[in-house]
């Protein structure tokens, strides 16, 4: 076999862990405030934010959003909830801190997110995005706010 072919094989393999449905990890990465690096089993493991999409970097709220999930659970042992999806190799998931309480809906509930409507049809959801909206906070403070999707797209063609 190609040492390159081998090589991609195996970084494949470590990247796609087989995980449980549900499991704890630490918290050790807040790459932005959607995205999320744990440590589980001795490994890190990259996680996307199941329901959501938070303002990119450069975007209004994006840095704050960012901060936001770094105070909330940076550190701290948290409850991965996921249904087995990937996507660019990081595991689709909800995250619970506290115990109970969802950084997923937090960040919306605080304006610092936005329903990503595409990848979820939940309807919890979208009902935090809409009080979210009617209250015009975070993101929603602004009066013509480009979601995260539009923005990714007209400044990474």
């Amino acid at each position: 076999m190609h040492l390159k072919t081998l090589f991609l094989f195996l970084l494949l393999f470590i990247v796609k862990q087989k995980v449980p449905k549900e499991f704890y990890a630490k918290v050790i990465g807040v790459k932005d405030g959607d995205t999320i690096e744990v440590l589980y089993k001795k490994k890190p493991l990259i996680i996307r934010l199941a329901h959501i999409d938070c303002p990119e970097k450069k975007q209004a709220f994006g840095n704050k959003a960012k901060q936001f999930v770094a105070t909330k659970i940076f550190g701290k042992n948290v409850r991965i909830v996921n249904k087995g999806k990937w996507h660019w190799n990081r595991l689709i998931a909800e995250v619970y801190y506290n115990k109970v309480e969802n950084i997923n809906e937090t960040l919306v509930e605080n304006g610092l997110a936005m329903h990503f409507k595409k990848y979820s049809k939940s309807k919890r959801y979208h009902n935090l995005e809409q009080v979210a909206k009617k209250q015009k906070i975070g993101i929603w403070s602004q009066p013509n706010s480009i979601t995260p999707w539009q923005y990714r797209k007209s400044n990474y063609p």
